[in-house]
């Protein structure tokens, strides 16, 4: 049975053309700066962000956590939003690998921070207080349903970091589709952050990895901390060649994800017992609720036998991510399996 999996835009397979340069791939030993194909990758990312190096990684987490380690210290504090995925889903490494704790200030439904409330926050100098050293933002924002944030206001939360002594890192997991959505170089959502983590594992289609950018001093402590968290990867250009394609040829695409997003959207709302999470869908990611007297693992069990496969964070609300392996036509025919499990669950045989 054909599976339409909307649950992320990982689950995405490697492109022919990215096995094809995986398999005819130059390889050297990365840890020794030898692998051609990886010193390719670094550099292209680099350039795309606008910084003056790069550094890869396994994975969007391992880059932000990289981040974090080389620019605090323990016992420094970091400010987060309250539904950043670095809080979320990464497992608390900032914490617990980097003895920094986490203050958070509220997203907004835009994934932003309000300006006054990050001021707020960032401690004076007291000794009762840990040093506040680096705010972080992420673009596209995930919890708030790949949202983006403008150039013009990151320029902002970083004049306000900078003017405190604060570094600012984005993480820039799905900053591609950022940059497509508002018709902008990726490299002006990055201008003036330190550092910018981006993946090469989501809507780029790649199988594996990550870039953090920013200087080359940076770069150089951020390189020896991948290596202490064991992510020297030797001849990592096999993998890497993957991520050259995904640079070359998947960004511009992203367009179309977007456009299916919306298509889906637009179908979603149109269906009794659904209601959309979101006011706008810009990118990727489209969230949306069930009727609160439909049963959600009847749902989920319904859409699994119709083959639609959809993400549920908690118990609601309901994830569809849109990406290179669905079609225009996979939307409309889930579009349709959707409708028809909401039909059933309002009026069950």
């Amino acid at each position: 049975m054909k599976v339409i999996d909307l649950r992320s835009d990982t689950v995405t397979h490697p492109t022919p053309e990215m096995r094809k340069a995986m398999f005819e791939a130059e390889v050297g030993d990365d840890v020794y700066r030898e692998d051609p194909t990886v010193n390719r990758l670094e550099a292209m990312a680099a350039m795309m962000m606008g910084k003056d190096a790069a550094l890869f990684t396994t994975s969007g987490t391992q880059g932000n956590l990289i981040a974090v380690l080389a620019q605090t210290h323990h016992g420094n504090e970091i400010i987060v939003g309250d539904e950043a995925h670095m809080l979320w889903y990464e497992v608390g490494g900032a914490a617990a690998l980097g003895g920094v704790t986490m203050r958070t200030v509220p997203n907004d439904s835009c994934g932003r921070l309000n300006l006054d409330d990050v001021e707020r926050i960032i401690r004076t100098k007291d000794v009762h207080y840990p040093e506040t050293t680096l705010l972080c933002l992420e673009n596209t924002h995930n919890r708030c349903g790949g949202m983006v944030l403008t150039a013009a206001y990151t320029d902002e939360v970083c004049s306000l970091a900078h003017t405190h002594g604060l570094k600012v890192h984005l993480d820039g997991a799905r900053i591609f589709n950022a940059a497509v959505a508002q018709g902008v170089k990726a490299s002006a959502l990055a201008k003036n952050v330190d550092s910018v983590a981006l993946c090469l594992s989501k809507g780029l289609g790649a199988p594996v990895g990550s870039l953090l950018c920013g200087s080359e001093n940076l770069v150089g402590r951020a390189r020896k901390f991948r290596k202490m968290l064991g992510g020297g990867m030797r001849q990592a250009g096999v993998i890497a060649a993957a991520g050259i394609v995904a640079l070359e040829t998947m960004v511009e695409r992203l367009a179309e994800d977007h456009a299916n997003a919306k298509r889906l959207a637009q179908g979603l709302a149109d269906i009794k017992g659904i209601t959309l999470a979101q006011d706008d869908v810009p990118t990727n990611i489209v969230m949306f609720e069930l009727a609160p007297e439909l049963s959600v693992g009847k749902f989920m069990r319904g859409l699994e036998e119709a083959g639609v496969k959809v993400g549920l964070r908690d118990t609601r609300p309901f994830r569809a991510v849109t990406h290179w392996m669905v079609s225009s036509s996979d939307i409309d025919e889930a579009l349709v399996c959707i409708d028809t499990v909401c039909r059933k669950l309002h009026c069950p045989a």
